[in-house]
């Protein structure tokens, strides 16, 4: 069993990669991606850990693009090794942008009589400060009670305090990754959130035709039907297939690493089978 899409302290999840890694261990993961959103310090951290764990990591990332007129994020695996520095300096640019929502996000806060500060929620965000950590700030403050109401409340797209990041194009970011050497996957495609499964078809397609070469089958968020609809995808479209928890730790406490919300499974041949891949498979 593996798990692809997992996050750290170093996003927006509660384990350290150290501690990642040895929940991954105890329950003996044949391979564990960590998948943090915008940054690879999580996986650059976890590394030695899992070296000496003998626990095979995968790198990733996770992006915040737009398609579509909404927000989609876009998972980059990178199977033949690490990212090159001008992939890892383009990161950079893309968490400033995150650092620049932040401080909007704290004035539209601050509008609403909600007191907390960008140096409060920074201390709870460590490397990258993500909206998760802004729920944690409101519990402590006693403005909520759960990270679920904060986002209901104020942090969710339809919520009063809602700012828009300034996301790139999935078009450029699927290029971005190819270049890299990675593997771009459309992460979590349920969340599309489309009336129908035609409708969410046309989204795919479009991606495809911008470049998109995979997309995660297997998640946490779906059914057994969704599973079957993107496996039929991925077959009608030769996508390469991924698949894990979203693992946030207590964040998400109903996700557990490598079984989701016990509906999830992930075969180790899928890895198998995405190394074999000529196109993404080691360089000799």
């Amino acid at each position: 069993m593996i798990d692809l899409h997992t996050h750290t302290t170093e996003s927006d999840g509660t384990l350290t990669p150290a501690e990642l890694v040895a929940a991954a261990a105890v329950l003996q993961l044949e391979a564990l991606g960590i998948s943090d959103h915008d940054t690879f310090t999580g996986y650059d951290a976890a590394l030695p850990f899992a070296q000496t764990a003998g626990l095979e990591l995968i790198c990733g990332i996770e992006l915040s693009t737009r398609s579509h007129g909404k927000s989609v994020h876009l998972l980059g695996y990178f199977l033949r090794g690490e990212p090159a520095a001008a992939f890892r300096a383009w990161i950079v640019e893309l968490q400033e942008s995150r650092r620049e929502r932040n401080a909007r996000l704290i004035e539209k806060l601050q509008s609403l009589g909600v007191a907390i500060t960008l140096a409060e929620v920074e201390d709870e965000g460590r490397t990258l400060t993500a909206r998760p950590h802004f729920a944690r700030v409101l519990i402590r403050k006693g403005y909520v009670k759960t990270i679920e109401e904060a986002f209901e409340v104020y942090l969710d797209e339809s919520a009063r305090a809602y700012v828009q990041r300034r996301e790139v194009l999935i078009g450029e970011a699927i290029a971005r990754v190819i270049e890299a050497g990675g593997l771009p996957v459309l992460a979590h495609p349920v969340r599309l959130g489309k009336r129908s499964a035609l409708e969410e078809e046309q989204v795919v397609r479009d991606m495809v035709e911008q470049g998109l070469p995979g997309i995660e089958v297997w998640h946490s968020d779906h059914s057994p039907a969704d599973v079957e609809r993107y496996l039929t995808l991925a077959r009608k479209y030769n996508l390469a297939m991924t698949g894990g928890s979203d693992f946030h730790g207590a964040n998400k406490p109903a996700v557990q690493l490598g079984v989701g919300r016990n509906n999830l499974r992930v075969p180790g041949e899928v890895l198998t089978r995405l190394r074999a891949a000529p196109r993404y498979s080691r360089p000799d």
